[in-house]
């Protein structure tokens, strides 16, 4: 029962005790951390709740359940009190994602009552660099600006499409993404480079902390892949985020998607841990 789970709601009184727990680990959390240092606890700015899992009176793990479940520093007895909270409250989530032990072991105690998945991306490298790529880097990625929205777009939506299985556009009739875009775009951390009003490649920085910041998004259409433009391509994102947004780059990628793997090394990325994404 939901009573007896040693798992509280937090607010910005636990602020700090949140931030040293994710930025012990900044580049595996950067998605939540930089909700929260943004943010702070307060779920309605936060757009989600922070659950906290306590040892002898001090948090010891996370869980962030707002449109993702991502669970962070979860050992199994917090992963199993975050299941049963999760349980209890009922499936409002899109996707679980997080490392792989822990999005396992949730994944385990929740299927019974959530599933089937859509699908299941068992095995994401997640991959890191903090150094400036030795790859010569294409200078004409650039920022995206505000009146080019219409033309980024589209390839936005073909991301998405591709990646996640389903449009952005559909539901509210991409409502929600279309602000995300345009917010991406207004930040700053939305990176093209156009030809002939055709983006040929594209990426954008999603989130952003002091320690660490990840791309999402890179996309190069079918038709010019195997061309060597996602290695220029990264190398100037890289060389942009260093040089501008945090001292660290990350993303994290499908095993199976071995063409952009060995892209990123080429660009510098490391593997540095292993994510685990539930898709409903």
């Amino acid at each position: 029962m939901l009573g007896s789970v040693p798992v509280r709601v937090l607010d910005d009184r636990s602020r700090a005790e949140v931030l040293a727990i994710l930025d012990a680990d900044p580049v595996a959390n950067v998605f939540v951390g930089s909700r929260v240092h943004a943010a702070g606890l307060d779920p309605r700015r936060l757009g989600a709740q922070m659950w906290g899992y306590p040892r002898d009176g001090r948090l010891e793990s996370l869980c962030y359940a707002g449109a993702n479940l991502i669970p962070i520093a979860a050992g199994p007895d917090a992963t199993r009190a975050f299941a049963d909270r999760a349980r209890a409250q009922g499936r409002r989530c899109s996707s679980i994602v997080g490392p792989v032990d822990a999005v396992g072991e949730l994944w385990d105690a929740l299927a019974p009552y959530w599933g089937p998945a859509r699908a299941i991306r068992a095995r994401q490298p997640v991959m890191a660099t903090s150094a400036v790529p030795d790859v010569a880097a294409d200078d004409r990625v650039r920022r995206v600006r505000s009146d080019e929205f219409d033309i980024v777009y589209p390839a936005c939506v073909a991301m998405f499409t591709e990646e996640v299985g389903v449009s952005p556009n559909t539901g509210d009739g991409g409502v929600l993404y279309r602000s995300r875009v345009a917010e991406l775009i207004r930040e700053g951390r939305a990176f093209a480079r156009i030809e002939d009003g055709r983006v040929v490649f594209k990426a954008e920085v999603g989130a952003v902390t002091p320690h660490a910041c990840q791309v999402q998004g890179v996309w190069v259409p079918p038709d010019l892949r195997g061309q060597g433009r996602s290695v220029a391509g990264m190398a100037a994102i890289v060389r942009l985020a260093l040089r501008g947004i945090a001292p660290a780059v990350s993303l994290y990628v499908n095993s199976y998607n071995t063409r952009a793997r060995a892209a990123y090394r080429r660009v510098g990325f490391t593997e540095v841990g292993t994510f685990t994404s539930v898709l409903f």
